[in-house]
């Protein structure tokens, strides 16, 4: 019960919140897919047509939900037009009767909840103004009377600015925003007048000029009051005479209307008053030559009356002049005072009297207008006064300024004085008076001139000198009436650097490893000189030095074999003109103490071979000679028997290959008589070294077994032949030695030498 009861009440609930024709309070799905503006029946149209603007939206939404659609209307970006409403129909805005102000740039905007869209815009040119209408509030009026004038645009509307014009000359122009405007014309001249206006309706940027309206006739009539003016005498006037001058008014009988009498002459007002008439007299001088006015005004009327004066001068206005025009403190000086004219049908020279102020002057007249004396010290103003009947003018005033004599100048120089280069030379005085003229000269001889006249004014002269002892050969001379030399021209003259060297110590071909380069670079020219050294195939320099000689150095410590190479140093000083020595090149050659070293292990090693070759020498000599003697000794160590045996060339043992020894009892060694050892000495001296050869001999040898034991194989015998030099004959023959090994023993060698020769035949071995 209670679940079907729940169901109903929902059921119930839902379809009072679906009820038809509610609005769902949901967030509507929709979309502004267009707006556009157009007008209608043309954007162009003349005035009097009924516009319409129309303002289409094209919007899409999902199902029936109805959407509020905010319309404006803008023209010039000024919202001029706005609605709400839920239609989808297009927004309609009239512009019933449409004139030039609604002119201008629309464009139509829509507003969807959140969404918006604004459409191009549309230009609406409305042409034609309607014509101007001027109404006068009165047509006939007296001189000097104001009339209210108004001009009406009919129908216009907006920002209008219009024009009023009197006979075809625009006099006024007021701005507005209605269709009409007042304001007030003052006519001061009779006659008739003609009256007419115009206007201008302001859409920005542009503006529409309405046609001329219709014109209106004003008569202006004369007020009966006259101003009268007359001056007394009326023809030739000379300063001296009296003038009689009288303004005044002639007006109608009876008439009691207030006036205002004035009487001017230029900016000086001479009479005025409220009387019909107006007198004034005067001395006459020639500054009154002029125009006269008589000016009668009657409430906003003005009428004037005027008359020209001539004034004739007695005598011009004197003029005070100095001779000589320039002086110097306590010189002599003139002044003299003189009118340059006078009338002379009115007045006599003689009668022309001259004064000079001030009267303590400390000059003397010296006769009509002749003034002498000294001048002053410091600067004094004078004048002077022209008097004849009664009439006195004054001179200008004139100053006189004795002139400050030019004290000696300075000459120096405004640069650097480079040689072979134009430099500045300034001539300047400390004091005198302008204008000075400035001479440079050079040995006394005149060069140039220029004139100071003014305080901010130099004299500079430009001059290029050629030799140093040139600088001081110039001198200045000021001259203002008095004339001063300055002393010499006292400047450092910089040479520029020239024949720039590189020399090299040691000389080049004494430069050894570990010993100290020193790279001297040397020029011609004024110090201070910055030197730098390079090294060919590097930029940057090895070293960079400033020195106030025309010389130094770079010193290379420690040489080694890579500072081989080309140098080249430059040098620049004030003159700024860097120049170059030619490249140097270098060779760093091994150290002596290498060289020696060298040396002395080749001596050294040289040494060692001889010593090698000479006991190698002695060696081989020591062999031949003990070979030259054979030693025969038993067998047997009981045995004292020895058999000496010599062989010679001519032998049968030299000739054959192999000698057999029957009797080989005992071994066989040769011996030599210690005297022949000496002989063989001489004899081995005076030949030259004979080669000796080794040859093997075999013997067979056929003992009694019974004495000797037998030693298997064979014995070798070792010949030595000495042969002669090659190329020298020897008388001696040296023969031959054959060492023989019998039984395995070495022969025992004697230290007694024999010769060689001594001995032709074998000994016979003893039994």
């Amino acid at each position: 019960m209670g679940r079907l009861t729940l169901i109903l009440l929902t059921s119930t609930l839902l379809s009072s919140y679906f009820h038809p024709g509610r609005v769902v309070d949901a967030q509507s799905i929709f979309t502004i897919r267009e707006v556009s503006l157009s007008m209608e029946p043309s954007n162009d149209v003349p005035r009097d047509t009924n516009v319409t603007v129309r303002c289409r939206a094209v919007v899409s939404s999902l199902g029936q939900e109805v959407l509020n659609r905010q319309y404006t209307i803008l023209k010039d970006r000024v919202q001029v037009y706005t609605k709400t409403t839920t239609s989808s129909e297009d927004l309609l805005y009239p512009l019933p009767m449409a004139r030039a102000f609604n002119s201008g740039k629309y464009t139509c905007q829509i507003a969807i909840e959140d969404k918006r869209e604004v459409s191009k815009y549309q230009k609406l040119t409305v042409t034609g103004l309607s014509k101007p209408e001027l109404h006068l509030n009165k047509a006939v009026v007296n001189e000097g009377e104001e009339v209210t004038v108004r001009c009406t645009a009919p129908g216009e509307t907006g920002s209008i600015i219009f024009y009023f014009y009197e006979d075809s000359k625009e006099i006024k122009e007021e701005q507005v925003s209605s269709n009409y405007a007042e304001t007030k014309i003052r006519f001061t001249s009779t006659g008739i007048h003609k009256c007419h206006c115009a206007y201008t309706v302001v859409v920005v940027p542009d503006a529409f000029r309405s046609e001329q309206s219709n014109i209106v006739t004003v008569s202006v009539k004369e007020i009966p009051y006259t101003p009268v003016l007359e001056i007394l005498p009326i023809y030739k006037i000379y300063e001296g005479d009296t003038l009689d001058i009288s303004c005044s008014l002639r007006r109608p009988q009876y008439s009691s209307q207030s006036t205002q009498l004035i009487l001017s002459q230029g900016t000086q007002l001479l009479s005025s008053g409220t009387k019909d008439k107006l007198n004034h007299s005067l001395v006459a001088l020639a500054k009154h030559s002029g125009e006269f006015e008589c000016r009668l005004e009657i409430g906003n009327v003005v009428k004037v009356a005027k008359k020209n004066v001539s004034v004739t001068e007695l005598f011009s206005l004197p003029t005070l002049t100095m001779s000589p025009v320039e002086v110097f403190p306590r010189e002599p000086l003139t002044l003299i005072c003189k009118s340059e004219s006078l009338a002379s049908e009115r007045l006599h020279k003689e009668e022309l009297t001259y004064t000079l102020e001030p009267s303590d002057a400390y000059l003397i007249p010296r006769g009509a207008g002749v003034f002498q004396g000294k001048a002053l010290n410091a600067d004094f103003n004078y004048t002077c006064t022209a008097t004849a009947k009664g009439i006195m003018k004054q001179s200008k005033i004139l100053t006189v300024r004795p002139k400050l004599p030019v004290s000696a100048p300075k000459i120096t120089v405004l640069s650097k004085v480079i040689l072979g280069r134009p430099f500045e030379i300034l001539c300047n005085s400390s004091t005198g008076t302008l204008p000075i003229n400035y001479t440079l000269l050079h040995d006394y001889m005149p060069m140039d001139m220029i004139t100071v006249k003014q305080p901010y004014e130099e004299a500079r002269f430009t001059v290029t000198i050629t030799r140093t002892d040139d600088i001081s050969k110039y001198i200045c001379q000021a001259n203002n009436g008095r004339k001063e030399l300055s002393r010499r021209l006292d400047a450092t003259v910089i040479v520029p650097l020239s024949h720039p060297t590189l020399t090299v110590v040691p000389t080049l071909g004494e430069i050894y490893e570990g010993d100290h380069l020193y790279l001297i670079c040397g020029v011609q020219g004024t110090p201070p000189v910055t030197f730098k050294w390079y090294r060919v195939g590097n930029e940057n320099p090895l070293y960079s030095t400033t020195s106030n000689s025309n010389n130094t150095d770079y010193q290379v410590k420690d040489l080694a074999k890579h500072h081989s190479g080309m140098y080249f140093c430059e040098a620049i000083n004030p003159a700024n003109t860097a120049v170059g020595s030619n490249p140097v090149t270098i060779e760093v050659r091994m150290a002596l103490w290498k060289k020696a070293l060298i040396g002395g292990i080749c001596l050294l090693v040289l040494a060692v071979l001889a010593l090698l070759f000479v006991l190698y020498y002695r060696s081989k000599r020591g062999r031949r000679e003990a070979a030259a003697e054979l030693s025969v000794k038993p067998s047997s160590p009981k045995s004292d028997d020895s058999l000496r045996l010599n062989l010679t060339h001519d032998t049968e043992v030299y000739n054959a290959a192999t000698v057999r020894v029957d009797r080989a009892v005992t071994s066989v060694w040769s011996e030599r008589p210690p005297e022949a050892a000496a002989n063989d000495e001489e004899t081995s001296m005076m030949s030259n070294e004979p080669d000796v050869e080794y040859t093997e001999v075999v013997h067979t040898r056929a003992v009694d077994s019974a004495q000797v034991p037998l030693k298997k194989g064979t014995d070798t015998v070792y010949s030595e032949l000495q042969n002669a030099p090659h190329g020298a004959t020897d008388p001696h023959d040296y023969g031959s030695v054959e060492y023989a090994e019998l039984n395995g023993e070495k022969p025992e060698i004697n230290h007694s030498y024999t010769e060689v020769n001594n001995y032709q035949d074998l000994p016979v071995p003893v039994d």
